[in-house]
């Protein structure tokens, strides 16, 4: 199945029916009276996320949605069929983005969760409706309210825990596939991944989410390469793990591309708790390594994890490290969460 984390589509609500003007006429009935019924509601478009999508590929073969109008009223007192709704499904992470590409209607980011991107229109009301002891036989009915048209954009950024962060052939790819059950594509000859991967990852027992995505180079945040648009995707995550190649000749430059790279992204993505590791260790000796994690921790001023996702050295210490970061930010995400409701949040006593 081909990815797909962007895409437009076009929405329309259903018109409500028109009112009905009628009279009773049945034998014997004198003065019958006005009995037109109102007309129907027209069906209204929702949004729902629900499990088991990971890709906005189906919005690419069907753009428009609308939704069915409501029938007209009808004589008898007979009030018009509502018309059906009609429901997005969308992959959890999903945003609903205006025509703009800017303001967010919605954010969906558990299973179930509906939204209303636009309300079918009323039903018109029928003579009967404008009965009244003056006006006993009116000729006169409302029409439906009409549909609500939009034209909405769909953002998909994925549901991790950690990213993966570096310059093409870090090794992300590699370590993605050598701790999880995901088989991205790696080669022995330089090349980048196109779309993001997912994986799930364990260790001592505990399984989180890692995302892998498209590695950046320098003038990403300016449209070079493949841009920096898959950095959506790791906006939800806790912790960021940045992979350096130790093989490059210059890590310290970039290790700081990348973060020069996060910092014009914009929003809080630089300011993320970061694990910064020195990969493809296996190719050098232990003097070089050590003079390389001496320089790379120098020249950015943070610890930096030796490991080599080829032969396994380190890997167990890296995920340990994501995993105590993971943790922190979801003890921290529920006390934000609790700090808004209001509520304290304390440690669990006997």
């Amino acid at each position: 199945m081909k990815f797909l984390d962007l895409c437009k589509v076009y929405i329309r609500s259903g018109g409500g029916g028109a009112g009905c003007i009628s009279f009773r006429r049945e034998k014997f009935i004198e003065y019958g009276g006005p009995d037109g019924g109102d007309g129907g509601n027209g069906g209204s478009v929702w949004a729902e996320a629900v499990d088991g999508l990971n890709t906005l590929i189906d919005f690419r073969y069907q753009q428009h949605w609308f939704a069915k109008s409501g029938q007209h009223g009808m004589g008898s007192q007979r009030t018009g069929k509502t018309g059906e709704d009609v429901t997005l499904r969308v992959p959890v992470g999903t945003e609903i983005l205006d025509e703009d590409q800017e303001t967010v209607i919605a954010d969906l980011t558990e299973v179930g969760q509906r939204v209303l991107l636009a309300q079918g229109g009323n039903g018109g009301w029928g003579n009967l409706h404008f009965k009244s002891a003056t006006h006993q036989a009116p000729r006169r009915a409302n029409p439906g309210q009409e549909g609500v048209e939009r034209t909405l954009w769909l953002r998909l950024k994925l549901i991790a825990d950690a990213g993966l962060l570096g310059l093409p052939n870090a090794g992300k790819s590699t370590f993605l596939a050598a701790t999880s059950n995901a088989r991205p594509k790696v080669a022995d000859y330089p090349f980048t991944t196109l779309v993001p991967n997912l994986g799930v990852v364990g260790v001592d027992g505990v399984e989180f989410v890692v995302a892998d995505i498209p590695g950046l180079i320098e003038g990403a945040s300016e449209g070079r390469g493949l841009g920096d648009l898959f950095l959506g995707h790791v906006e939800r995550c806790n912790v960021l793990l940045h992979l350096i190649d130790g093989t490059s000749g210059d890590p310290v430059w970039d290790a700081r591309t990348i973060i020069g790279e996060l910092e014009a992204y914009g929003g809080d993505l630089a300011e993320k708790p970061r694990v910064t590791v020195l990969n493809k260790i296996d190719a050098m000796d232990a003097e070089e390594r050590q003079f390389l994690l001496d320089e790379v921790s120098e020249g950015l001023g943070v610890e930096v994890m030796p490991m080599s996702g080829v032969s396994g050295e380190g890997v167990t210490e890296v995920l340990r490290a994501l995993r105590r970061e993971i943790d922190e930010g979801r003890l921290r995400h529920r006390q934000d969460a609790a700090a808004e409701s209001g509520e304290e949040t304390r440690s669990w006593e006997p």
